[in-house]
């Protein structure tokens, strides 16, 4: 049974979408250039709310590993696009 999205529950998935990254040597890598952080950078920025949606995002534009990570996980590419802009800062 899926999760209710909150707040909460959206940056636990940002967690999981992590260590699914960290298990994947192409995927972290991919994320690493994209975002121009460094391995240190990122064990720092961990949990952050700003990090947490950075993965979301980047798993969104990244098709294959946005289906690879859905597949895994048991989520749907709809949740993670919603947990992305349920993390957004407001303006």
């Amino acid at each position: 049974m899926p999760h209710a999205l909150s707040p909460e529950r959206a940056e636990i998935l940002a967690l999981e979408a992590l260590a699914w990254l960290a298990a994947d040597e192409g995927g972290i890598t991919r994320f690493l250039a994209a975002s121009g952080v460094d391995a240190a950078d990122l064990r720092a920025a961990a949990g952050s709310p700003g990090l947490a949606m950075a993965i979301l995002n980047f798993l969104l534009l990244h098709e294959d590993l946005l289906l690879a990570f859905c597949e895994s996980n048991g989520t749907s590419a709809a949740t993670l696009h919603r947990a992305s802009r349920m993390l957004e800062p407001e303006a």
